[in-house]
């Protein structure tokens, strides 16, 4: 049975098939963490405490990256590199080839990353990290960190040391998330994302980094706080998931959302400051934006059916309600127009509508002000309809799917 010892180079690491005694020392260790932690957490807590006490500066805990990747081949050096000159340097990047049939471990390991190789690993990014998460959690302490970063992100300079900083500042943040900006190319579509997530930006910006999701692109935790989840997880206090003391769920599809779920019932707050900044891939056609933002809504709705009305949970049934009138006042208002023009023969304006009509043109003009003159020019013609309308039908899509428990195929 392996240990976990990731390498650099050629050379991959394989993880050995599980067996019943590893399972068993993970499922002792959730719950030891769960009671306070080990003996070794201890002793580093307690050299941490005494260098405050002598006034010295704060001993940084080490910071493991993990990067897991699906034949990612074409991006996987630049975000590798971008990691590796973070001005918060981590100890270890370790990229997680998952079902990889593509150059994705060569290139990571050239790059300057450690490579870990899945086994048998039917449940995409969740289970892949959990595969790693099972052999690193028990190594580390609990004032370390643990990083998570999608194989198509690239992150800016800075962005480790105000994560880093800010989970130093606040023992309740459970972790810390990235604030996205789009790669450039994917023509009219990608276009389309850079100025959704530009908006995005904005408003977590004028939040103070308050989100209502931590999302995958990355995030950083404690090890300590992914401990607390793998042992709430096995004493039922959340989801189970895996039924192993796995910390990401493998039965959701956002395992994002449902681990911002797990967080906030643990008592924990999340952040995104606008510090935290990385660029994100874009979907490259429709298609590929319809799977995706489907995949997400669905997920979303899943979330808060397998949580519940809870006392966090309630503002997220509310956002899903709200979009759920917002798709059928579209509709009606679609089917509204179509009546019209069939049974009238054309369209009358009418001052009020204009009026209401008016605001929401100031607010596109207003809201992408940061890419430029250009493109607020732009938005006031109101083309980016086109996105409003289809992420509609994606919505409507992704609750009946929900409701009549569609396959989900991803």
């Amino acid at each position: 049975m392996s240990t976990y010892r990731p390498t650099r180079g050629d050379r991959v690491v394989r993880r050995a098939r599980p067996g019943p005694a590893q399972v068993g020392r993970h499922r002792r260790y959730a719950r030891e963490s769960h009671r306070g932690g080990g003996r070794r957490d201890a002793r580093q807590s307690g050299r941490r405490r005494a260098a405050a006490a002598r006034g010295s500066a704060k001993v940084p805990g080490r910071l493991i990256v993990l990067v897991p990747a699906h034949n990612e081949a074409q991006g996987i050096s630049q975000a590798v590199t971008a990691l590796l000159r973070q001005t918060y340097r981590p100890t270890m990047v370790v990229v997680i080839a998952d079902n990889c049939r593509d150059e994705t471990a060569r290139l990571a390991a050239q790059a300057g990353a450690h490579v870990f190789t899945t086994f048998q690993n039917r449940h995409k990014k969740a289970g892949a990290l959990n595969q790693v998460l099972a052999q690193l959690l028990p190594q580390l302490a609990s004032d370390d960190f643990v990083m998570v970063v999608d194989a198509d992100s690239v992150l800016d300079p800075h962005f480790l040391t105000h994560a880093v900083a800010k989970l130093n500042a606040d023992r309740r943040l459970g972790a810390v998330g990235g604030v996205f900006r789009g790669s450039s190319g994917s023509g009219f579509v990608g276009h389309l994302q850079r100025n959704e997530y530009m908006r995005y930006a904005r408003d977590v910006a004028r939040l103070n980094g308050k989100c209502l999701v931590v999302t995958g692109t990355a995030a950083v935790f404690r090890a300590g706080t992914l401990k607390e989840i793998s042992a709430a997880r096995l004493s039922g206090r959340l989801p189970t998931g895996d039924r192993a003391g796995g910390v990401y769920d493998t039965t959701v599809l956002t395992e994002d959302n449902e681990m911002t779920f797990a967080l906030r019932h643990l008592g924990y707050t999340v952040l995104s400051p606008k510090e935290c900044s990385l660029v994100t891939e874009v979907m490259g056609t429709w298609g590929d934006l319809w799977r995706q933002r489907l995949r997400w809504k669905r997920g979303a709705v899943e979330n808060c059916f397998q949580y519940g009305l809870t006392r966090v949970t309630w503002r997220y049934w509310g956002r899903q309600l709200l979009t759920l009138l917002g798709v059928l006042v579209t509709f009606v208002y679609l089917g509204s127009l179509m009546y019209g023009v069939v049974a009238h023969r054309g369209i009358h304006v009418q001052p009020f509508w204009l009026a209401i009509s008016s605001i929401f043109v100031v607010e596109r003009v207003v809201t992408i002000r940061h890419r430029g003159w250009k493109y607020m020019i732009a938005s006031a013609t109101m083309y980016e309809l086109v996105l409003d309308l289809f992420l509609q039908f994606v919505h409507a899509k992704a609750y009946a799917d929900a409701v009549l428990r569609r396959e989900r195929n991803w």
